[in-house]
């Protein structure tokens, strides 16, 4: 059988080339889409709020950085509408299981060496 997956980012992000080269390596199809070159739909952004909580909001990234206050307090979902880049990535999504980051524990979880 074969194993897929999709993976929300940004195709210039460091974490996300990594994470795809990694995943590919150990055999995963990766439909990898870039969140600021195709926005991801109201309906998609509230899903992976649902599924995530305000985690899904980087707030170590360049753009959360720069936003003001007024910005910072908006709707995570809004926000993410407004400000892709905002959103902590890779967001990775195969079958029931859904991810966030390229951690140790999520690169166990899709059989990529630590």
């Amino acid at each position: 059988m074969a194993k897929s997956l999709t993976m929300f980012g940004l195709s210039h992000c460091s974490t996300c080339q990594k994470a795809q080269a990694g995943l590919e390596e150990q055999g995963w199809t990766v439909a990898f889409r870039d969140v600021q070159k195709e926005p991801l739909s109201e309906d998609e952004r509230r899903a992976l709020v649902e599924e995530f909580g305000d985690k899904i909001i980087n707030r170590a990234s360049l753009t959360w950085r720069g936003m003001s206050e007024d910005e910072r307090a908006a709707d995570p979902v809004a926000m993410m509408g407004e400000k892709p880049s905002v959103m902590k990535r890779p967001a990775i999504r195969a079958g029931e299981t859904a991810t966030l980051g390229w951690t140790a524990n999520v690169k166990r979880a899709f059989g990529v060496p630590v």
